[in-house]
Order: structure tokens, then sequence, then C-alpha cells
């Protein structure tokens, strides 16, 4: 490509700019001006982000030889460099801008919401530290940490928001009377929800349950696996995840199986009259004791008792105690020890009889021709052997 299809591929481009601006009412201007100045503030920006930038790598190795120097370790040095980052990108921001010609309250405001959104961001850091380590020390549940660490979040965004905007002139009263306004409107919009907001703040202040334990809420049994603002999270047996309304939980009856720390197991054992109970206990005892899951202590041991005298079997009731992370599995278990009882009351000829009735007739004369006839037959059949 010569010079002179330069010159005319440079000539329909110009033409073409013309074109496109006469098309749009922009005819009059100089393209080429434009195009020079635009080309010459991109540079400047350019020179202005390389400049913060060697800013920043000069601050970070001058922090970091510092806080060696006096071994103060990483966590200052990370949270250092993100302030640092912070002040140079706010600076930044505000050389383009200035040079773009932008008004001067305009650059004002911007400098000093940035600041200001970063004292918030600082106190915010503080004040959740502090709260989180005080929270700690009091060992309350990690649901309601989080939910006053969200609370205090929540509450200094609001307010930092509030106030950067009053740095560029907005009417900030008539924007949170509005907002106030929205509220009640989403408050009548939305009951069911606050009120399983509110119940979920119950929940977590009174801790009828907490996270990991085995439940049992509106016939749903299962294993609390998340307390969340608006619903409880169950897991049952079989792996399927139940959502309760925190504001149903909150009003029904709730039985925590693991509040306790160990659970008994009662299993019902049938045996016939004829048997011996201390027989049937000196089988079903070691049944129990040998189980795995079994707890077999001073305080806590498996027994064997006489519960019931029924109609047609003596009842007893074999317990075992079982720890509380072992309560998921307490229906394997009591099907496990039953198997094992049932095999050693088999082997040992322990009757475990089934209903039935016997029946006595005294003076049943209407039966007499009947079993008369039948005590003949079986005597004529004797004397023909």
């Amino acid at each position: 490509m010569n010079d002179t299809d330069v010159t005319l591929l440079w000539q329909q481009f110009r033409q073409s700019l013309e074109d496109t601006g006469s098309a749009l009412g922009l005819s009059g201007y100089n393209w080429e001006e434009l195009l020079v100045y635009g080309l010459g503030q991109l540079l400047v920006t350019l020179m202005i982000m390389l400049l913060f930038w060697l800013l920043y790598v000069a601050g970070c190795l001058l922090m970091r030889w510092l806080l060696g120097r006096l071994d103060r370790g990483a966590g200052p040095y990370r949270t250092g460099r993100v302030v640092l980052r912070y002040l140079l990108g706010l600076a930044t921001l505000v050389a383009i801008v200035a040079q773009y010609g932008a008004a001067d309250g305009v650059i004002k405001g911007m400098a000093r919401a940035g600041l200001m959104a970063l004292a918030f961001y600082v106190l915010w850091q503080l004040l959740s530290r502090g709260l989180i380590t005080r929270l700690s020390r009091r060992h309350l549940d990690s649901s309601l940490v989080q939910l006053c660490k969200n609370t205090l979040s929540v509450s200094l965004m609001a307010l930092g928001a509030i106030t950067v905007m009053a740095q560029f002139g907005f009417d900030v009263l008539s924007i949170i009377a509005g907002l106030g306004i929205v509220g009640i409107a989403v408050g009548f919009a939305a009951q069911s929800t606050l009120s399983n907001f509110i119940a979920g703040i119950t929940l977590l202040i009174e801790r009828p349950f907490r996270i990991g334990d085995w439940v049992c809420i509106h016939g749903q049994e299962g294993r609390v696996v998340r307390i969340a603002f608006r619903t409880t999270w169950l897991r049952t047996r079989d792996n399927v995840f139940t959502m309760l309304p925190n504001d149903s939980v909150a009003t029904s009856d709730i039985i925590n199986y693991s509040a306790e720390g160990p659970t008994r197991i009662r299993i019902p054992v049938h045996i016939a009259y004829k048997d011996s109970v201390a027989q049937a206990r000196a089988v079903i005892m070691p049944i129990l004791s040998a189980h795995p899951m079994s707890i077999n202590n001073d305080a806590l041991t498996p027994r064997v008792q006489l519960r019931e005298l029924a109609d047609s079997s003596v009842v007893l009731s074999a317990q075992v105690w079982v720890s509380a992370q072992d309560v998921e599995v307490k229906g394997r278990i009591s099907c496990e020890l039953l198997e094992s009882i049932k095999q050693g009351l088999d082997e040992a000829g322990i009757e475990i009889p089934f209903p039935h009735l016997q029946l006595h007739l005294d003076e049943a004369r209407g039966l007499e021709p009947v079993f008369g006839r039948r005590r003949s037959a079986d005597d004529d059949t004797t004397r023909n052997h």
C-alpha cells in the first residue's frame, strides 16, 4: 500500500465521519481536532492510572517493610493494603473526573462521599469484630450471632448510604419519609413473611433447639440442618429435607431428643406365662449390653423390667440408652436388638405367644349327642383293631 492509497483511505474515512455527523445533526465539528483531543485525554488518563498504580506498589512495599520490622504479621498488612487500594482508587477517580472538566461541587462531593464510605467500612469492621467476640464469649448460638451481625451491617449500610447521598445534594428527609411509607405498605402486603421473620428471631433467642439437634415438630421428625429467618429445615431419616415455616414452628409442640444428651429406647417383649421372667431377663440382658451403640456405665445401664400382665402373655420392657449422636439411627438400633432378642429367646426355648382364646364350657349338655357319637365311633375303631 503506497502513500496515495493511504491518503485516499483517510479521505474516505473523513467523508464517512462528516456524513454521519450530518445525519445526526452534528455537522460543523472538526473531527480531526476531536479525535486528537480524545486520544490526548485517553493518554492522560492512562498516565494518571499508571502513576497511582506505581504509588500503590511503592506503598505496599513500604508498608510490608515497616510491618516486617515491627513483626505485626500478615493481618495488618492485608487490611492496610485494602485501605491503600481504596484511597488511591478514589484519588484516581477524582483526578480523572477533574480532567474531563467536572464541576468543583461534584468533585468535592465525590471526595467527601468516598472518604465517608471508607469511614463507615472501617467502623463496620471494628464493631462487627467486637460484637462477634463479645457474643462468642457468652456461647450464643451461631445463628443468633449471624443475625446480630447482619442487623449491624444493614443499619450501617443504610446510614452510610444516606450520608453519601447527602453529599450530592439529595433531600435525605424526603427519602426517609418515602421509605417509611413504602415499608408500611410492604408490611401490610407481607404479613405472613414478617410473622415468620419475627418467629425466627424468637426461635433464635429462646433456642428450643439448635442446628444438629434431632427434633419432632408437627409430626415431622428429623435433624435440624438450618434455622433461617423464615423457615426451619429438617432432614429426616430418609434423607428428605423439610422446610417448616417459623410461625408454625414457634406455635407448635416441639420434642427435642438431643437437648438432654442420651436417649432411652424401650422395646416391648412378650413371653408366655409358663416361662420364667428371670430366665428371659438372663437371655436379653447380654444382648442389650453387647450392642455397639448401647451405653453401659454406672449411671445408664441396660435393663429388663416386667411392665404388664396381659391377657395372653407377660410383657417385658427391654431398655437401652444411646447417645445423642445416635438418635438418628434409633430405629435401626431397635430393629437390630429386636431381631437378636427373638433369636436368643428361640434358642433358649422361651415361647413368644400370640393372642388366643381358651374356651371352657360348663355343663354343655347340648353338645353331648355330638361328642357321644364321636366317642362311640372311636371305640368301635379300637375294637376292630
